[in-house]
């Protein structure tokens, strides 16, 4: 995985804010970034996660660094004078709606000659949340370190990328946003239904389709929608699987988990990403909601700062 480790400031109101005055609440600390979340849930089901990424020189950036080794990541991480580590303000309101307001400091300091070609002898895939492929110098890191796994595992390395936010999306534009994501050819997409809205709401499906042969759509606690490229002018395969709803009052993270859970499986049926069948992804899916499920039930860990 490479891309963001963010210190997430979690803040949980307990009714409406006031301007210029106070509301009652709670403040966390916690790990967070998009890559590092999927990095930790893959950890965290018996996969080998190896996690790439910038972090700013201070006490920020090497506590979330040892909060991935103790959770069973591999870390790649250089720390850079320039920027302080990235951070994210997540505002939970009491109905559960999140609110982000993000410094990305480092994260986007990663730069292609920091990478060291030893990091990718036994890399079996990339995972790129769509940050990864929005600013320079880390962009060019994303896309050698695409070519980087190809070269080890030529034909069977699996990359995949994952839109992350409906907001850059909409930003930088569905022309630029395409382009980013077809310099490094995916094989997988991950979506949620507001990333894949964006791409059009009835056209989606084909236009999604055209920047990877499959492609996931991540819709909470309906569970998610699977399509795939067929053969010729034959209509895409195109199915849902479900999973049982849960009541949470923070989903922070959960779909990262769900990338972790799906990738393992995918990884664990030993095909080519060409050869993956309806069988492997309808698997796959499960994998995906049970690691969300997972991620979401389980007790999130605090920072002691």
């Amino acid at each position: 995985m490479l891309g963001d480790l963010v210190l997430d400031v979690v803040a949980e109101r307990d009714g409406a804010l006031v301007s210029g005055s106070d509301a009652p609440g709670r403040l966390r600390f916690r790990v967070g970034g998009s890559a590092a979340n999927t990095a930790r849930a893959f950890a965290s089901i018996g996969g080998d996660a190896v996690f790439i990424g910038s972090v700013g020189d201070d006490g920020a950036g090497r506590e979330l660094a040892a909060e991935l080794r103790r959770a069973g990541v591999t870390t790649r991480i250089v720390a850079h004078q320039r920027l302080r580590t990235a951070r994210l303000l997540v505002s939970l309101a009491p109905d559960g709606e999140r609110t982000f307001l993000t410094e990305r400091g480092a994260a986007d300091l990663l730069a292609e000659g920091d990478l060291d070609v030893a990091w990718f002898r036994r890399a079996a895939g990339l995972h790129l949340p769509l940050y990864s492929l929005l600013a320079e110098p880390l962009v060019s890191a994303a896309r050698r370190a695409r070519d980087l796994v190809q070269v080890a595992s030529p034909g069977s390395a699996v990359v995949s990328v994952d839109l992350a936010s409906a907001a850059p999306l909409a930003t930088i534009g569905l022309q630029a946003a395409g382009q980013v994501i077809g310099s490094v050819a995916p094989h997988l997409l991950f979506a949620n239904g507001a990333e894949a809205v964006v791409f059009g709401a009835r056209a989606w499906p084909a236009r999604l389709l055209e920047l990877a042969p499959i492609v996931v759509v991540k819709q909470g606690a309906a569970g998610c929608e699977v399509l795939a490229r067929a053969q010729g002018d034959a209509p895409p395969r195109r199915f849902t699987v479900a999973t049982r709803p849960l009541t949470v009052s923070d989903a922070t993270g959960a779909g990262d988990a769900f990338d972790a859970g799906f990738l393992h499986s995918v990884l664990s049926a030993g095909v080519e990403p060409a050869e993956l069948t309806a069988a492997h992804l309808r698997s796959a899916a499960v994998a995906g909601n049970r690691a969300a499920t997972r991620w979401l039930r389980s007790r999130r860990l605090e920072l002691d700062w």
